[in-house]
């Protein structure tokens, strides 16, 4: 009697592999190990075209660059702003350019908790600053100037102005200092 083959299992990889002969999987592998170099050579082939694309993307803006030097260049207007409106604008870009952060620094170390600092007044074209400051009395404020004359930053100190304020119960000394700073290497 003739074998009968009944197979209810659902078709998928499982059932192929258990049903395909032999030999279908070792053709298989055969053609799979052939491939293989076929795939690497395929992908050295797109390694070169994707550097031959770069060399020639290159060699465009080699030229576009040539061409662009080989034009004569069209000349800019020439614009000149008043001399007050120049003036102005070096006076904000002097003042924007003051060394906030050194200056602050210095007088911040120079302060002990005697003084009351009410104001810093910086004047970039003559590189000084205008402390307003008030102590409880006379020897903290001359402490205090002396201490400033210690700073590095500061090339001279000067007490500019002091008075009482006899409107306050404790009579503070408001006083101002006149600091030249160093110029900033």
């Amino acid at each position: 009697m003739r074998q009968v083959r009944i197979d209810f299992a659902p078709p998928g990889l499982r059932r192929t592999w258990h049903r395909a002969p032999r030999g279908t999987w070792s053709l298989l592998l055969i053609v799979l190990a052939l491939a293989g170099p076929l795939l690497s050579t395929t992908a050295q082939y797109r390694a070169l075209q994707r550097e031959q694309a770069a060399r020639d993307a290159r060699a465009a803006q080699v030229q576009a660059r040539a061409t662009a030097a080989a034009r004569p260049a069209a000349a800019a207007p020439v614009r000149t702003a008043p001399p007050a409106q120049a003036n102005a604008v070096n006076a904000a870009v002097q003042q924007l350019n003051l060394p906030w952060r050194g200056l602050y620094d210095a007088v911040q170390a120079a302060t002990p908790a005697a003084i009351a600092l009410l104001a810093l007044e910086p004047d970039a074209k003559k590189s000084a600053v205008r402390i307003t400051a008030e102590a409880k009395n006379s020897d903290d404020m001359i402490a205090y100037v002396e201490g400033l004359r210690r700073i590095d930053w500061f090339s001279a100190v000067l007490l500019a102005r002091h008075e009482i304020n006899e409107q306050d119960p404790n009579r503070p000394i408001r006083f101002q200092v006149d600091a030249q700073w160093r110029p900033v290497r």
